[in-house]
């Protein structure tokens, strides 16, 4: 007989707790292999598959589409074949399942009886009942047993984001013929295939239905995002200062930089290794309060959130051990970072423990703007957009190009002479960037 083994959802990322089921990736009676996804969850912080580390047959699924799951709390069962009986999985599984279904029959010990009319399941997960009982496994209508659903095996895609990939473009991997060692599938076979999949010719869509009224509920991330900003304002005595600056000779020293050979330069790296040169100077800034408020956390590490536009909305990746890096690394990382954000491959791990945030806002086009800081962070940059403005230089006007930084701190970790100084270096390095050399 096969041994049952059930795997519960595991800690995905720091501070979190639970999990929402965006889709279930496996079947009831489905055979899966060894760290085969199982199932895609939104947490507060990104959208994941979540692989199982056991491989034979799905008997149980835990939960439904929308539902929460708490961290350690059941996700499937599956019947793991010992070494010498493999031939009998499948079999023994759907004695297994063909249980299963009359045990919906029966009263539940500690759960009481289902009501006449309204089935044997429950909804809450966590408990003892399995979500989705085996129903969905087909049934062979000239017997009464069930038949657990085989598959010819897991199609060989070489990376999770291929995955995504081809499932957000309605790619059939199955189809598929995979240009990588051993017949993998490779994101340039799924761009492919949507390349001819997009050459079809389509028929006319009907147009899109006018928008009604009603109410959007807060899920996923912008419920774990909107909870967040509303301690954060709770909690917090913000104060932001500002000043306008003149980035005339940082832009001319990054056109300088990107003239020589290597990896060019953006102006966010360039403002990051800035900021990790700053808080070096003013390490008070690079801190958080206690849970309880009691005291102030000094962190050694300088680990650099910035604010990035994702598909899911606008999310803060890390950069870890941001003042250990060069402005070249700094760049590719932030480069790396910025299109996990785009394509909504980024992990848990790299949303969380920021110690400073950094928040270019003038992407947007915006000047300045007063931010919330990214709890429990006590302090953040904001840089607005560069722009060719009227500007005094050395005694005369002169078109220059400015942009304007904001401050926002935590009032408690410092008083605002710190916070002010602290602005003001950051001013001193973009208007006269050969002041960086004093501190390297």
């Amino acid at each position: 007989m096969p041994v049952v083994r059930e795997f519960r959802l595991p800690d995905l990322g720091e501070g979190l707790t639970g999990a929402e089921v965006v889709r279930w990736l496996v079947e009831v009676g489905e055979v899966i292999a060894v760290d085969q996804p199982v199932v895609e969850v939104e947490t507060a912080k990104a959208v994941v598959e979540v692989p199982c580390p056991y491989g034979g047959v799905v008997t149980a699924r835990y939960g439904e589409e929308g539902e929460e799951i708490a961290v350690g709390a059941p996700l499937v069962t599956v019947a793991v074949a010992p070494a010498d009986g493999a031939s009998l999985l499948v079999e023994a599984a759907a004695g297994m399942l063909a249980e299963a279904a009359a045990e919906v029959e029966r009263p539940l010990v500690g759960y009481g009886v289902a009501e006449p009319g309204k089935g044997g399941r429950r909804r809450r997960v966590g408990g003892a009942v399995p979500a989705v009982v085996p129903v969905a496994v087909p049934v062979v209508v000239a017997a009464p047993a069930l038949v657990v659903r085989t598959v010819p095996g897991v199609v060989p895609v070489i990376s999770p984001l291929v995955r995504r990939l081809a499932r957000e473009q309605g790619v059939d991997l199955a189809a598929l013929s995979g240009s990588g060692p051993d017949g993998l599938i490779m994101r340039a076979d799924v761009e492919r295939a949507v390349a001819v999949k997009a050459a079809a010719p389509t028929a006319p869509t009907a147009p899109a239905p006018v928008a009604r009224e009603g109410v959007v509920p807060l899920r996923g991330l912008r419920k774990a995002v909107a909870e967040k900003l509303s301690r954060s304002h709770r909690e917090i005595p913000a104060v932001t200062c500002w000043v306008d600056t003149d980035a005339t000779e940082l832009m001319l020293l990054r056109r300088q930089l990107n003239a020589a050979p290597g990896p060019k330069v953006s102006v966010l790296a360039l403002l990051a290794r800035i900021c990790t040169v700053a808080l070096a100077r003013f390490p008070e800034l690079n801190s958080s309060m206690t849970e309880d408020g009691s005291g102030i956390i000094r962190h050694s590490a300088v680990h650099l959130g910035f604010a990035a536009q994702g598909e899911r909305g606008l999310v803060v990746p890390v950069v870890r051990d941001a003042h250990a890096r060069t402005t070249e690394q700094l760049g590719e990382e932030l480069g790396r970072l910025t299109e996990a954000a785009r394509d909504g491959s980024l992990t848990p791990a790299e949303l969380t423990g920021g110690t400073f945030t950094l928040n270019n806002y003038g992407v947007f086009g915006v000047d300045g703007s007063t931010p919330i800081l990214n709890h429990p962070e006590a302090a953040m940059l904001g840089v607005g957009r560069i722009v060719a403005k009227p500007w005094v230089h050395e005694g005369e006007l002169a078109v220059r190009e400015v942009v304007q930084l904001s401050f926002t701190f935590d009032h408690r970790v410092c008083d605002g002479g710190t916070a002010g100084g602290f602005l003001r270096f950051v001013a001193d390095c973009v208007e006269r960037p050969g002041t960086l050399l004093r501190q390297l």
